[in-house]
């Protein structure tokens, strides 16, 4: 029987063609990687190597075997994904759309996937809308922003908004006030035009969108004024007071993690963990 163990060893030595990198490759000894190589010679009555002092080659025995244990490998490992799969226990999780990219790129996807038995099923939203879904049962857990604290919410971080206008633009001049913000159903929306009063200039939405960039490409094209997290400010834009140019304020906002109480598992208190754990991650800076 051909031991998986002895043909990764042996791919490594044909791949690095010298046993010192083999055996760097493969964390063993240099007398260790030549054991296995030894006993995986003996396991099939054959000579794999020729040896001299450019390194080593494979003979056609060696060739041969290569073929096979490239596919003994392959084989393995796809057995034990797929036994890894029968085990692993979804959640579905709701993110806030300007969210997810952060999410994606943070490495905690591939921290999750190699090292714990949880699949994550993500569907992105504006958070007024991830409210009411996990209330429909449609998600086991969502993360979501919101400008006060919510029952059963756990606080992961706090995110401030400003309103940001193009730098030496005069969008923010105008009389009837331009403005990008994000969807209907959108917390930081809500608050624009809760805190808007009849003193203030009326406002025109020229563009709605989930997008975080495109919102901030507008700002910078002049286009229109908008509320921005504080972290995307770029050196294209200007930050206004609000007071000063009679804008709606912008409370603090908080990004917390939400759980449908008819489906709190262990799995889902493993997820919490890892969001806490990773919280330095999470918090976005300029």
């Amino acid at each position: 029987m051909l031991k998986v163990e002895l043909l990764e060893s042996f791919i490594a030595v044909a791949e690095s063609g010298n046993m010192s990198k083999a055996a760097e490759k493969v964390c063993r000894t240099q007398s260790a990687l030549s054991l296995q190589i030894k006993k995986l010679e003996e396991s099939v009555g054959q000579v794999l190597l020729e040896r001299d002092n450019r390194g080593v080659t494979l003979t056609e025995s060696g060739e041969k075997l290569l073929n096979y244990a490239y596919k003994m490998v392959q084989l393995n490992m796809q057995a034990l994904d797929d036994l890894k799969e029968e085990t692993k226990q979804v959640i579905r999780l709701g993110v806030p759309t300007d969210y997810v990219k952060w999410y994606l790129e943070s490495g905690l996807i591939e921290f999750i996937r190699e090292f714990t038995n949880l699949q994550l099923v993500i569907d992105t939203d504006v958070s007024g809308n991830l409210f009411k879904r996990l209330g429909n049962g449609e998600f086991d857990a969502i993360i979501a922003t919101h400008w006060h604290p919510q029952a059963h919410g756990e606080l992961l971080f706090e995110r401030r908004f400003v309103w940001a206008a193009a730098k030496n633009g005069n969008a923010h001049q105008r009389g009837t006030i331009p403005m990008a913000l994000y969807p209907e159903n959108c917390p930081i929306r809500a608050q624009v035009f809760a805190n808007h009063n009849i003193s203030m200039r009326p406002i025109n939405v020229l563009l709605s969108t989930p997008s975080p960039q495109a919102l901030c490409m507008a700002v910078e094209d002049d286009l229109c004024i908008a509320p921005v997290a504080e972290f995307r400010i770029s050196d294209k834009m200007q930050v206004l007071d609000a007071e000063e140019h009679k804008l709606p304020k912008l409370p603090m906002f908080n990004e917390s993690f939400y759980v449908n109480p008819s489906a709190e598992t262990e799995a889902l208190e493993q997820l919490r963990g890892l969001l806490k754990a990773n919280l330095n991650k999470m918090v976005i800076q300029p």
